[in-house]
């Protein structure tokens, strides 16, 4: 988010708030040091005190807070908004590492991009423990509560419309950001939750500045905002309007929220009174009297709150030109599909021809991928998914034969059968099942999402995707709580009759699909890159399009990240979506001559990226112009 001159004001008061001036012993993980250890004790709910008040001192505002690149030693974070990064940079200052930072991070985003993130919602934090030399993810993806049936998204026999579940209980899965952030700060943090969550309750109780962005969002929001009583009280005026730019907007409630997670762990969310105002939102949305949206309570109960539970999983790992590209696996798609494309792509040379051609290969390819990621993937937990056949050579030569490399496809490219590459354990060939075929991929009409970049001075690394789905999420602030609701379960598939199998329907305890790609990069065992993105399903190729500029046109990070973007995603003619700019670029027109067509999407995502440099410092990028800039920061600049 671009500052303003109220910005400036604003944030000399929050360096106030420095975790370094008023310490708090770690008392998780003493030893973590480079990056905790492998498993760390065993998780409880039990926190610490919560924090007092600060006192604001005359600090001046560092000009590093708001810029998009940032090159120094120390430590680095990216984020989409300057009080996000300084969070993050004030956490590595205080003695955490870089998962504390990212936790640190991710709370005051949920201040200050409530429309995006929070702990109403949930993501996949992948993480690079230096002391380990290991790649884990913490996935708290939200689930959908026990007591959802399949056929919950069905009136008379029809789907429901997505317009109609966004703003009502039955879109809001299980949310698991708070369990999220204790699974990774007791497994490998130095600072305990409470610290984390210090720089968002002050930022919350003291107020920010609201921008462009912030007032856009609410703009874009604002008849389903006006029909939510909770909603309406907290991001709208008294008239019922948008906070006009420049004001300070508070968040007591999410302060308190804060405060007493922070007093008493986890348990308090997923056990206690927040969690039983979670409940009664959901069960009972509290619409005005006079509201046109359509009340759909869900189905949600305490227990499902209760037995949430993140998970601590292995991170998907392809090679690419010499490098390891570690991403997060299902049920998130973003791995699994980047390293698809990648291992297509291995088998071309960029050096041998021209940009334009190798844009063609690249969109070619992530058809191929897009068809493969909505016929196949699902919740692991849930259905078999041919992981191991889908990056196998032999699958990928067998695919990488459909593209072709003078014309672009005019239609949607069929799914292939990796089962046929996938050996079961009894060594027989692995069948496929009766849905391969079957059902619509969800329109992932969601543009938000947010992502934080973050790298320690121990060598940890993390790249964290957080969401709560649509912009603004289902629309329903908790009452008294300060926080939105996600309405991550419209992300499954609603195939025409609730019968029809796929792997991305609707069950109790399931966890929809996801796009979310934080990714790290690799070189000779060590981490060099580290890249994420918001964008729904363009997450996957807003990625794919850093790292190609980057890796195979040998861009700069920050280059690469600002350049105009383009996205495949297996139309069923031969348009992809694309950036104004990129359309108006001369690789459009050349491609155009290979029947490419383009249409517009305005602007695509929003990355972060941290890049080390040869001679061992770090580089930081956010976006210069998306979401009107992000911010970059290193601890100690250049």
């Amino acid at each position: 988010m671009r500052h303003t001159n109220l910005a400036l004001l604003l944030a000399a008061t929050l360096l106030g708030c420095s975790l370094d001036s008023q310490p708090t012993p770690p008392t998780t993980n003493p030893d973590a040091g480079g990056g905790g250890n492998d498993a760390g004790p065993e998780p409880t709910d039990a926190g610490t005190d919560a924090p007092a008040d600060a006192e604001p001192p005359p600090d001046p505002v560092p000009p590093t807070m708001f810029v998009p690149t940032a090159a120094g030693k120390g430590g680095a974070a990216a984020t989409v908004d300057h009080r996000g990064t300084w969070a993050a940079i004030e956490a590595l200052k205080a003695g955490g590492n870089a998962i504390d930072a990212a936790v640190a991070a991710a709370a005051t985003l949920g201040v200050t991009d409530p429309f995006s993130c929070g702990i109403g919602g949930g993501g996949f934090m992948l993480v690079w423990l230096a002391d380990k030399k290991q790649a884990v993810v913490i996935d708290h993806r939200e689930t959908t509560p026990q007591g959802m049936k399949h056929t919950a998204y069905y009136e008379n026999g029809a789907p429901i419309a997505f317009n109609d579940l966004l703003t009502s209980g039955l879109s809001v899965g299980v949310p698991g950001t708070l369990r999220g952030w204790d699974e990774a700060l007791r497994r490998y943090g130095k600072l305990p939750l409470a610290d984390a969550l210090k720089l968002a309750i002050f930022v919350a109780k003291k107020g920010f500045d609201v921008d462009a962005t912030f007032f856009d969002q609410t703009t874009r929001n604002i008849d389903r905002f006006r029909q939510i009583q909770s909603t309406r009280a907290l991001f709208l005026n008294a008239a019922g309007d948008p906070f006009p730019v420049g004001s300070i907007f508070t968040n007591p409630d999410l302060a308190a929220t804060y405060e007493l997670i922070a007093k008493n762990g986890p348990a308090v969310f997923y056990d206690g009174d927040i969690g039983k105002d979670i409940v009664s939102t959901v069960t009972n949305p509290p619409f005005t009297a006079d509201a046109t949206i359509v009340s759909r309570p869900g189905f949600m109960a305490l227990s499902d709150l209760s037995a949430y539970e993140a998970r601590v999983r292995p991170a998907v790992q392809t090679t690419y030109r010499g490098l390891t590209i570690l991403g997060v696996g299902l049920p998130s798609s973003g791995g699994l599909t980047a390293g698809m494309t990648l291992n297509l792509l291995e088998g071309f040379d960029p050096a041998s021809m021209s940009k334009t051609d190798f844009l063609h290969l690249w969109l070619e390819a992530s058809r191929l991928t897009y068809a493969d990621r909505n016929t196949f993937m699902g919740d692991p937990e849930y259905v078999n998914v041919p992981v191991e056949g889908m990056l196998s050579a032999a699958y990928t030569a067998e695919r990488r034969a459909f593209i072709d490399a003078t014309t672009a496809s005019t239609e949607a490219k069929p799914a292939g059968n990796p089962f046929a590459h996938q050996v079961d354990p009894s060594g027989a060939k692995a069948k496929p099942p009766a849905w391969v075929h079957a059902g619509e991929s969800p329109a992932d009409l969601d543009p938000e999402t947010t992502h934080i970049t973050v790298a320690d001075s121990f060598g940890n690394w993390v790249s964290y995707t957080c969401t709560i789905e649509y912009e603004g999420g289902n629309g329903m602030v908790v009452p008294g709580r300060g926080f939105l609701l996600n309405n991550e379960l419209t992300d499954f598939n609603i195939p025409a009759t609730p019968d029809t199998p796929h792997p991305n329907v609707l069950e109790p305890g399931k966890r929809p699909r996801s796009s979310m790609s934080p990714t790290i990069v690799l070189s000779n065992g060590a981490p060099v890159l580290a890249i994420g993105s918001p964008g729904g399903a363009t997450i996957i190729t807003t990625v794919m399009q850093i790292l190609v500029n980057h890796l195979d046109f040998k861009m700069p990070i920050d280059e690469a990240l600002a350049a105009p973007r383009v996205s495949q995603r297996n139309a069923p003619n031969a348009t992809s979506n694309a950036e104004p700019l990129f359309m108006s670029s001369p690789e459009a027109t050349a491609l155009e001559a290979k029947g490419h067509a383009f249409s517009d999407a305005g602007l695509i995502g929003a990355a972060t990226a941290i890049r080390l440099n040869d001679d061992g410092t770090m580089t930081a990028v956010a976006e210069p112009v998306r979401r009107n800039g992000g911010s970059a920061m290193v601890v100690e600049p250049k």
